[in-house]
């Protein structure tokens, strides 16, 4: 896991989509220490006439803008590696989108392992299964 839901200001690109979506898998499994080959990521792009950030488009501001929603399993990561996710996720939209809002956010979301799965199974089957296969080696 994670599932990530990236959003960026402006015409879709599929270029800046691409380094993006490498730069938030680096990041991911770096720093938070994830799989790559369980991190699932949507890409959308917002025109910037339709973004608002007090109460002015990014149109109209000359800025760019990104939001991005990561749900992780609770209490898979400490409260430092979140906010190095997050310092370092901002200084990398910094380099790929021109002249970026401070007001681009990004959300770690702890989700219950009982509440929050893939494959049809949540990340609690999962746990308890590598623990009992743990117990039989």
């Amino acid at each position: 896991m994670p599932h990530i839901v990236l959003q960026l200001s402006g015409p879709v690109d599929a270029a800046l989509a691409t380094r993006s979506v490498e730069k938030v898998i680096d990041l991911t499994c770096r720093v938070l220490g994830k799989k790559p080959e369980v991190i699932s990521i949507q890409v959308l792009f917002t025109p910037s006439e339709q973004w608002f950030i007090a109460g002015k488009t990014l149109a109209q501001t000359g800025q760019s803008a990104f939001h991005l929603d990561i749900s992780v399993t609770d209490e898979t990561n400490t409260k430092a590696e979140k906010a190095q996710f997050i310092r370092e996720l901002h200084a990398a939209m910094k380099v790929l989108l021109p002249n970026l809002h401070e007001c681009s956010y990004t959300h770690v979301i702890d989700a219950r392992a009982t509440a929050y799965g893939y494959g049809g199974r949540t990340q609690e089957y999962r746990h308890q299964q590598s623990q009992r296969d743990d117990m039989n080696r």
